[in-house]
């Protein structure tokens, strides 16, 4: 089994664990190399939780904050992930933390991937760890069922980031690659609601990873999901 899972009640009993934890990765790898690499999903899932670990005492200056992945928009649109995390997370003391995007002024992600690549290299690398979701259709990250990139995004080992065209959502997307997403020391997946742990436990099955992209990372033995679910906010 390549997956651990902590269930909980409520989100609001879920935060302050999952919080403690990214944050106990968090200290002990600025101990250990004077750095960290935090990268984030957005949705409204994680809001409570940003909440809740720009209110610990971090060295923030010395963590540097990415996504997993982000919607080819302005960093200032209503549906950036950058502004979700500038609003939600680079709070207080966690302002001080460095914030690399995945975007640029290019029209489309394709033809960004060797810049934000370069960038994330310079600027975001190694990830310490990685907190990603769900959606019901299960995707994680910007692995989208029948997406014709996500062969791409599942097994580029040439680039950390792929861009990719949602059939079926809004928004071209640039994501973390499947192989830089296991680079990463930890990964977490942070679930709520009934709907979401239904098509968890279908991808918990074998089965095709293009119907349920999030089987590349419940069956990949190279490093364990943390599951972290609840059944109501």
């Amino acid at each position: 089994m390549a997956w651990t899972l902590a269930q909980y009640a409520r989100d609001a009993e879920l935060v302050p664990v999952l919080a403690a934890e990214i944050a106990a990765t968090l200290a002990a790898a600025v101990q250990a190399r004077g750095r960290a690499t935090l990268a984030v999903s957005g949705g409204s899932t994680p809001r409570g939780l940003f909440a809740a670990l720009a209110a610990i005492d971090l060295p923030w200056a010395d963590i540097t904050v990415t996504l997993v992945d982000e919607r080819w928009v302005s960093p200032d649109h209503a549906d950036a992930n950058a502004r979700l995390v500038r609003e939600q997370l680079l709070q207080g003391p966690a302002a001080s933390a460095r914030f690399v995007g995945l975007t640029t002024p290019a029209a489309t992600p394709f033809e960004a991937v060797a810049e934000v690549d370069a960038r994330l290299r310079a600027q975001a690398m190694p990830l310490d760890l990685a907190v990603l979701g769900m959606g019901e259709d299960g995707h994680t990250a910007s692995f989208f069922p029948d997406a014709a990139e996500l062969p791409a995004a599942l097994s580029d080992t040439r680039h950390l980031c792929c861009g990719l065209r949602p059939p079926r959502a809004p928004h071209l997307r640039m994501t973390l690659t499947l192989p830089c997403l296991l680079g990463a020391s930890r990964l977490f997946l942070h679930l709520v609601g009934a709907g979401k742990r239904a098509v968890l436990e279908t991808a918990m099955q074998d089965g095709a990873v293009a119907a349920l992209p999030v089987r590349a990372l419940l069956h990949n033995p190279r490093l364990p999901l943390e599951i972290h679910y609840a059944e109501t906010p």
